[in-house]
């Protein structure tokens, strides 16, 4: 069946949306956290509030505008057994499935922001910033990664190639340990040292100043390059395991944007507690194996039409599991305090 939101067609809904985005990011960074302040827990709540909202409601203006403009296509109209109504339920089910499987793999990157942060002992109201501008990142790296995906998706090959590489990533998360952080290894920090030099200490929210007349990058911009590179390696399971849900270019690009708008109030929400749920990098694992399996062996099962509303089941039933069981059996470990940070230079 050809793609129901064609980008050709619908190019005016991807600029339409982008500038949307921008105008709420505007908001959120030129109005509400203009000043640089620690987020409390109930302004995190708030905001995660909001954001979610946002997306469901995007959600159902999403069903409705399907239900109204699908039956004006001649072409999807002329296919055998086409149901426009049908069409409508199964574009809104995809959209919540992949915001659901975004916004799960999103607290997987909440336990690096963590350690990153306390990595260079960030102060908790520059947190904030770092992240705003981490986002703005992560939706260009998106926007990028989505465009290569819909392309490469035609191809049968690289559909199931993708899904064995989940099925790897999702074994691999269930038996591998956690890595240690080293920033100082990782080969774009190497390489920004050698074009850019970069004082020791903080100066304040700024991401570069100058000393001597010469401009150098502050930690802070540091921490942000390593935020960016983290994003664009989540990025590499989290897209494919859109498109293991939905071959829609557009419902895979804004359920994800979605997601990402919300990971910063995520994050301020439950920074605090993510030790509390040490079980869902489980839960992950099977999310992500299951979505590889659906790119291959139920793929072929259910000739490539697997129930959405099953995989929208499996997928929260198996979050919310992971998380249940998180809280009732906590986990026990020594505490530790936050690595000493590195000279950077």
């Amino acid at each position: 069946m050809p793609l129901l939101f064609p980008f050709a067609e619908y190019w005016w809904f991807y600029l339409a949306f982008t500038g949307l985005v921008l105008c709420l990011l505007s908001l959120d960074l030129g109005v509400f956290h203009k000043k640089a302040h620690a987020v409390s827990f109930k302004e995190a709540t708030i905001w995660t509030c909001v954001w979610v909202t946002l997306a469901m409601i995007f959600n159902v203006g999403l069903y409705f505008y399907a239900k109204w403009t699908l039956p004006h296509n001649d072409v999807l109209m002329a296919l055998p057994g086409f149901n426009p109504d049908a069409a409508a339920l199964q574009v809104a089910l995809e959209f919540l499935a992949g915001y659901l499987v975004e916004q799960s793999l999103s607290i997987d990157n909440i336990f690096v922001f963590v350690l990153v942060f306390s990595y260079f002992h960030v102060p908790p109201k520059y947190q904030h910033r770092v992240l705003f501008f981490g986002i703005l990142g992560a939706l260009i790296f998106r926007g990028i990664f989505i465009a290569i995906g819909s392309a490469l998706m035609q191809y049968k090959l690289v559909v199931v190639l993708l899904g064995i590489f989940l099925v790897y990533t999702g074994i691999r998360m269930m038996f591998h340990g956690d890595q240690k952080l080293e920033p100082e290894k990782n080969p774009l920090i190497k390489w920004f040292k050698k074009i850019m030099p970069v004082s020791h200490d903080m100066e304040g929210q700024k991401f570069f100043s100058r000393k001597g007349g010469v401009l150098h990058a502050t930690p802070l911009f540091i921490v942000l390059l390593v935020l960016e590179a983290t994003d664009v390696v989540f990025a590499i399971d989290s897209v494919p395991a859109i498109f293991a849900l939905t071959k829609e270019p557009l419902i895979v690009f804004t359920s994800n944007i979605f997601a990402i708008l919300g990971l910063r109030s995520l994050y301020f929400l439950l920074a605090g507690a993510v030790d509390k749920f040490h079980l869902l990098k489980y839960g992950l694992a099977i999310v992500l194996t299951f979505v590889g399996l659906k790119m291959t062996v139920l793929s072929w099962i259910f000739k490539g039409h697997f129930p959405i509303g099953w995989s929208l089941g499996i997928i929260a039933g198996t979050i919310t599991a992971s998380i249940l069981l998180s809280l009732a059996f906590p986990a026990k470990h020594p505490e530790s305090g936050p690595p000493a940070v590195p000279p950077m230079d």
